[in-house]
């Protein structure tokens, strides 16, 4: 029986967790879980799972939990109520919780940061569905794993992907981090993405792009915000950064191609020029499923791939015309040291406002440009946390500046 604090237990990888504990209540358990603000979510999944710890990332809502909770029928709540904890410290509290053996790491975004330092430092294993920890903070993250031992599973699809195809290498064997040493015997990485909303779309035609075009995505269903970043291939960007500290390869050798069918989930070349691939059907639970039974794999009654079904698997290489943020992102990995911060930052930034429908679709890559060209000259080549802390303030407020002049000149919706 293994023991899962969730992390963003109300979002998309935090709900198929839980679903996977459902299919295999003798296998897993859970001990914590923390949220936003889908209390309506999170009162139901205290009575299905009985957690010891809850945590609020809104402390101010704690109380309207309790209340929640403790107006229940006695035959509706569970028979001990929770620990309740809130804000930045409860949620990091529950990232830490004692008697969990494994962490999934399930908040979007720098949010998810600080919680999963948390773990690390308390020594837990980590299903890392949380892109940021490593873009954002791979310079502190990488010395944290060394010091607590923690192993991290990449629960991405694309990264488990890889992890599967690597078994029985020196870096598989052990799930640790290759700490910027290259996995023996990995030549080539290959990332593979669906090519998002505007895969099929002329790239002249994108100045037409509604939020609502945008957040279509055509193989997956996701949260908006990873669905606009499929949509500007800057989800792929962001994963290249990933695999660069996950498997220590240059960023030469990591390499995006646009596979539509989404069957082959990522592929990796070997050093005697062997290529191997790992395939599926589009289903979030298996990668994450593998990161809570590894190293073991688990029967399950799931749908069943059949390649005659899917008929053919078509490639192309992304143009970069279409998805400019895919070299920015390239970049930001190069440079290394505080940009990728900035860069992961000012996405998150542009994105939300595009949402809020205050810049349009092709401004993203406008507004990321342009603050990362203007942190060059304060790049920290080896930071703190709290360097990263304050580069990525600074570069969401960058963006929120850039974007306010760009609203002067052209408001958002209109052609240029």
């Amino acid at each position: 029986m293994k023991a899962l604090s969730v992390l963003g237990s109300t979002g998309s990888i935090g709900t198929q967790t839980l679903e996977i504990v459902d299919e295999f209540p003798d296998r897993f358990k859970v001990v914590a879980l923390t949220a936003g603000n889908n209390l309506d979510l999170l009162v139901e999944q205290i009575c299905r799972h009985a957690p010891e710890a809850v945590a609020l990332a809104n402390a101010e809502r704690v109380a309207q939990l309790r209340d929640r909770l403790q107006a229940l029928e006695p035959d509706a709540r569970p028979a001990r109520l929770p620990e309740l904890l809130g804000g930045p410290e409860g949620l990091e509290a529950a990232a830490a919780w004692s008697s969990a053996d494994l962490v999934v790491t399930g908040i979007v975004g720098c949010a998810g940061l600080l919680p999963t330092l948390a773990a690390i430092r308390a020594g837990k294993d980590l299903a890392l569905a949380n892109k940021e920890t490593l873009i954002a903070a791979g310079p502190v993250v990488l010395p944290e794993l060394k010091k607590s031992g923690s192993r991290l599973l990449p629960a991405d699809s694309e990264h488990s992907a890889i992890f599967q195809c690597l078994q029985g290498t020196p870096w598989a064997d052990t799930a640790r981090l290759s700490t910027g040493h290259p996995t023996p015997g990995l030549r080539r990485i290959q990332l593979t993405a669906s090519g998002g909303a505007f895969r099929d779309w002329d790239p002249a035609d994108l100045i037409k792009a509604t939020v609502a075009d945008a957040t279509s995505h055509p193989n997956w269903s996701m949260g908006r915000k990873i669905t606009v970043d499929s949509a500007s291939l800057m989800n792929k960007g962001l994963e290249v950064i990933e695999a660069h500290y996950l498997f220590g390869l240059d960023y030469d050798h990591i390499e995006i191609v646009i596979h539509p069918q989404s069957i082959i989930h990522s592929m990796v070349e070997l050093a005697d020029s062997s290529v191997l691939a790992q395939l599926g059907w589009p289903n979030m639970k298996l990668p994450i499923l593998y990161c809570l039974s590894w190293p073991q794999r688990l029967e399950t009654p799931w749908r069943r791939l059949d390649l005659s079904e899917v008929g053919s698997l078509s490639f192309r290489k992304p143009d970069p015309a279409r998805y400019p943020c895919m070299q920015l992102a390239y970049a930001a990995g190069r440079a290394g040291g505080t940009m990728p911060a900035v860069m992961n930052a000012a996405n998150e930034q542009a994105v939300a406002l595009f949402l809020e429908e205050q810049v349009h679709f092709l401004d993203i890559p406008t507004l990321i440009d342009g603050v990362c060209d203007r942190h060059r000259v304060d790049l920290r080549p080896d930071p703190s946390l709290d360097d990263v802390l304050a580069v990525d303030a600074w570069a969401r407020t960058a963006v929120g500046e850039a974007a306010a002049r760009l609203r002067a000149r052209v408001p958002a919706g209109l052609p240029r």
